[in-house]
């Protein structure tokens, strides 16, 4: 049997159903009516900028903070008035490390293995599928406190996990890891995503955000766009995205932002991406950016239209959100 496969038991295919969720704390509403459904086996992906509502969402579907209103099952159990069960079904791994310092690797996931009633036989299969399939079976001895980051990750993923969660919340994951330790995380989230667990993961990153099978951008409590990244990249956008590549891109940004039809120069990879006023003519654009070039000297080696990335699409919907309530 797979180690990582869960209950075979469960008849719905939603693992989460969350309805018209709100969340106020006092004048203040946090979370506004938002909506979230996951599968088994799907990653969902909860983006946003600070403030926009993601955390206090997963701390409601975690079962660790009320919904001033709003309906959430967790694998058909009713979180609000059943959540001692509703959560046994859940794993959480927080932004934060949030197992204890003092104590050795082996000793936080035997303590974690209790606290979800995995005792006898099975508590030593998972804790040794959790050593050695997140490589922590060199530093089980080790105090947690002294774990670099990405192994306190490593911890905290292994003590979600011991008791086989249909459902596990990942809180930026890989904030502030490498990149191996980021592909090595990813690479494990695919792997429980095949094994039937329904994932749901915040992150800032926009790269992060196209692994995802379903993505859905929060903005001041409010889901404001929810569909596959690949759906989402094609949203057509009000302005004209510019590539320039020159020698000198600095110089270059420097004189393409005089421009009256240029709203914003953004350095990318080693080149420029140049996003256009709204009713901006590309073709002539181009050509201004051509002459003042040479008017100064300077070299551009190509300037043509761009397709949209995803961060491009999320920000044109943020402005427009924006310009909605201010108007």
């Amino acid at each position: 049997m797979n180690p990582l496969s869960i209950s075979s038991d469960i008849e719905s295919e939603q693992v989460i159903q969350a309805t018209e969720l709100v969340r106020r704390f006092g004048q203040f509403t946090a979370v506004d009516h938002v909506n979230i459904s996951l599968k088994r086996g799907e990653v969902f992906g909860l983006l946003g900028a600070n403030g926009a509502g993601k955390t206090t969402t997963i701390r409601m579907l975690c079962g660790t903070l009320a919904p001033t209103a709003g309906q959430i099952t967790i694998s058909g159990v009713d979180m609000v008035h059943h959540a001692r069960h509703a959560r046994s079904r859940i794993g959480y791994v927080s932004q934060r490390f949030a197992l204890y310092g003092d104590l050795q690797v082996i000793e936080n996931l035997k303590m974690q293995a209790g606290l979800y009633s995995v005792n006898g036989k099975r508590r030593k299969e998972r804790i040794r599928w959790a050593l050695e399939h997140l490589s922590l079976l060199p530093h089980k001895n080790v105090l947690a406190k002294e774990l670099p980051l990405g192994y306190k990750r490593r911890l905290a993923f292994a003590a979600a996990l011991l008791h086989e969660p249909e459902v596990l919340f990942l809180d930026e994951p890989t904030s502030g890891v490498d990149p191996a330790a980021r592909q090595h995380f990813w690479e494990l989230i695919y792997d429980l995503a095949d094994a039937g667990i329904g994932i749901l993961v915040t992150t800032h990153y926009m790269d992060e955000a196209l692994f995802c099978d379903r993505i859905a951008l929060m903005h001041a409590g409010k889901v404001i766009a929810e569909n596959t990244p690949q759906n989402l990249q094609q949203t057509p956008l009000k302005t004209t995205l510019l590539e320039l590549q020159a020698p000198d891109c600095k110089q270059c940004a420097q004189l393409v932002k005089k421009l009256a039809q240029v709203q914003e120069v953004i350095p990318h990879a080693g080149e420029l991406r140049i996003r256009l006023r709204a009713g901006s003519n590309a073709d002539e654009v181009i050509q201004l950016m051509m002459d003042m070039a040479r008017e100064h000297n300077e070299v551009i080696t190509n300037l043509q239209v761009t397709e949209p990335e995803l961060e491009d699409v999320f920000i044109a919907m943020l402005e427009e959100v924006s310009e909605e309530q201010s108007s």
